[in-house]
């Protein structure tokens, strides 16, 4: 039986703007009802690492870098297209 893959996200916000609050409240959500037991968030604060930012190429925010499972690719947004966010995660089958 092959078990369900586990994610690894790091997601960039600044403070505790409304654009920030708002995706950090969509991926936890998402993550409690697709992903529950599967998955890992760190959260980057761009304005108290902004050194850490620019080493990761973020430049926007708010930002969801999917680090596992492979590859790794990022969102940018506050994650509300919860069905487009879901097909990007590969969490949601084509309608294609």
């Amino acid at each position: 039986m092959r078990r369900a893959p586990y994610f690894k996200f790091r997601q960039y916000l600044s403070g505790t703007s409304p654009n920030s609050e708002q995706a950090k409240a969509n991926l936890v959500t998402l993550c409690r009802t697709h992903l529950l037991g599967r998955y890992e968030i760190e959260v980057v604060d761009v304005s108290r690492e902004p050194d850490r930012a620019l080493r990761d190429g973020i430049y926007m925010t708010p930002s969801l870098m999917r680090l596992a499972p492979s590859p790794v690719f990022m969102i940018v947004g506050t994650l509300s297209q919860s069905e487009s966010v879901l097909q990007a995660l590969g969490l949601l089958a084509s309608s294609t």
